[in-house]
């Protein structure tokens, strides 16, 4: 088998498995709707009060809250934020394949892991994001994507890295994404163009981060809109997410629970309550919500393993009852704490 025909079976694999995403955008939008939906349900325990006043001075009624809420969760993967460029050509795209294939997989998925079984990363993350060559599990849709973009870098904006053959091709970048999306979800971290120079190596700031940096614009100046793209940090509760791993199972595994959302009751009420024990309030003094989200990767990394290496249905049952409702659950923490924030 010669390299070329290797590279399109790569694109080929990479376009039929949606890699590198986690729940689908439709789950993460039920995630974020069932979370004010339990706290409407639970208003002595919540505080959904606070919460509704916000959304009718906003103008909204508390469901068409609820829906910006879910789909800031949802738009998250279409964030058109991160751009590789070529190793030869210098050529710089959103996607590894294009055309229909974009609409698949977007490398903005990158930013969206937190490795458990690692400790901490090149930026001084006390636990770190996706990196090809720290990766503990994999499989091959790593291993494909590892081969078709080695070498390739980061958009750092014109002027900055090029392609080997650039002077030839021409170098097309399509937006500073070291210099914009890395800085954001830096938070003062140690981080240089070099990190970001072959995607082999790249280690990608971890997705407490990109949820920490929307908290912060919230923060600032509270929107449904950007406390919507916080709560995308549900992937957090998705086994592939922490263990981390393109492969195993992982979009398999991601369609099984949206289809069977609402058959197995992964959103159960009397699971959230009980998952809630699991995560203890934040502190409504401060915008820090990174020890959160953490907690809930912890847990999917300790409950949800089973899920990389079976496709059996009560497996997948077992697993899910327990992720779905902590990032439901999560979700009703962090809507608490925002609430306070209106």
């Amino acid at each position: 088998m010669n390299s070329t025909h290797k590279a399109l079976l790569a694109l080929a694999a990479l376009a039929s498995s949606h890699a590198a995403q986690a729940f689908t955008q439709e789950t993460h939008k039920r995630i974020a709707i069932d979370a004010v939906n339990y706290m409407k349900a639970n208003p002595a325990t919540t505080q959904y009060a606070r919460l509704a006043a916000a959304a009718s001075r906003a103008g909204y009624t508390i469901e068409q809250f609820a829906q910006v809420l879910g789909q800031g969760a949802y738009d998250v993967d279409d964030f058109a934020d991160t751009y590789l460029c070529g190793a030869v050509t210098g050529d710089c795209q959103q996607a590894p394949v294009w055309g229909a294939g974009a609409s698949l997989v977007k490398y903005t998925s990158y930013w969206h892991f937190q490795n458990h079984t690692r400790g901490g990363d090149a930026h001084g993350n006390d636990i770190g994001g996706y990196n090809y060559s720290q990766l503990t599990v994999w499989g091959d849709i790593d291993n494909m994507a590892a081969t078709w973009l080695v070498n390739d870098h980061l958009d750092d904006g014109p002027g900055g890295m090029k392609g080997s053959m650039s002077w030839l091709y021409g170098e097309s970048s399509k937006y500073n994404c070291y210099g914009v999306t890395e800085a954001n979800y830096r938070h003062g971290g140690y981080s240089t163009k070099g990190q970001y120079a072959d995607f082999q190596n790249i280690p990608w700031q971890p997705i407490d981060n990109l949820g920490q940096y929307w908290y912060n614009q919230f923060w600032a100046r509270p929107t449904a809109q950007t406390l919507g793209f916080v709560l995308h940090t549900t992937d957090l509760l998705q086994p592939h997410h922490t263990w981390t791993t393109s492969d195993l199972n992982h979009s398999g595994w991601e369609s099984w629970v949206r289809d069977y959302y609402d058959g197995e009751r992964l959103n159960d009420p009397t699971l959230v309550t009980t998952a809630l024990a699991d995560f203890a309030p934040l502190n409504p003094a401060s915008s820090e919500i990174r020890p959160l989200l953490t907690q809930g990767g912890a847990f999917s990394y300790a409950h949800g393993g089973i899920v990389l290496n079976s496709t059996a249905h009560a497996d997948r049952v077992g697993v899910a009852r327990q992720v779905v409702p902590h990032a439901i659950a999560m979700v009703v923490r962090l809507l608490d704490h925002a609430a306070m924030r209106f």
